[in-house]
């Protein structure tokens, strides 16, 4: 029968911490944003990747079989502390310019896909500040970059918004 100090002893390290975590972000040359330092510091919220196969429903007399079917990537967001200068949000405001326009609906990143895709990056930290797990997301780009409430009755808070990627597939890395 296992006890209290048995659990303990398989609990390495602690346990993982949700809090602690780094995000590697690239821009896309065009977007002339090179402070990915302080990106990686104003990342207030990340996940590690889903991994999600469907089902393949096949019907046998009256039953269903089921067997797998494709592997899927969802959408991987993060959440952004957002600084008086604004730089992260314009950076990827910048970055879905590059892929649409909003005034004239046409892409000043064609004709290559990476002119616009480039790889991301999530890491799972211990207590000391080393990496336990990453995940590289491949070709990745913002999706949505959603908005920021404004209100008067909050003074006591600092702006945050999300930006949600669609990416290829990712990798551990």
């Amino acid at each position: 029968m296992s006890n209290i100090s048995d659990f303990k002893g398989q609990l390495i390290g602690g346990g993982a911490r949700p809090n602690l975590f780094a995000v590697s972000m690239q821009f896309p040359p065009a977007v002339n944003f090179v402070d990915t330092v302080n990106a990686e510091f104003m990342i207030k919220a990340a996940s590690l990747p889903s991994s999600v196969i469907g089902p393949i429903e096949v019907s046998y007399r009256g039953r269903k079989l089921k067997i797998a079917g494709d592997r899927t990537f969802e959408n991987w967001s993060i959440t952004v502390l957002n600084d008086t200068n604004m730089a992260l949000r314009t950076a990827f405001e910048s970055w879905m310019e590059l892929i649409t326009q909003n005034a004239q609906n046409v892409s000043t990143a064609v004709p290559t896909l990476d002119g616009y895709m480039c790889n991301l990056a999530v890491s799972q930290l211990d207590r000391a500040g080393n990496t336990t797990k990453s995940y590289a997301f491949i070709d990745a780009w913002p999706v949505n970059v959603q908005a920021i409430d404004l209100n008067y009755e909050t003074n006591d808070a600092v702006e945050e918004f999300t930006v949600e990627f669609a990416y290829q597939y990712w990798v551990p890395a």
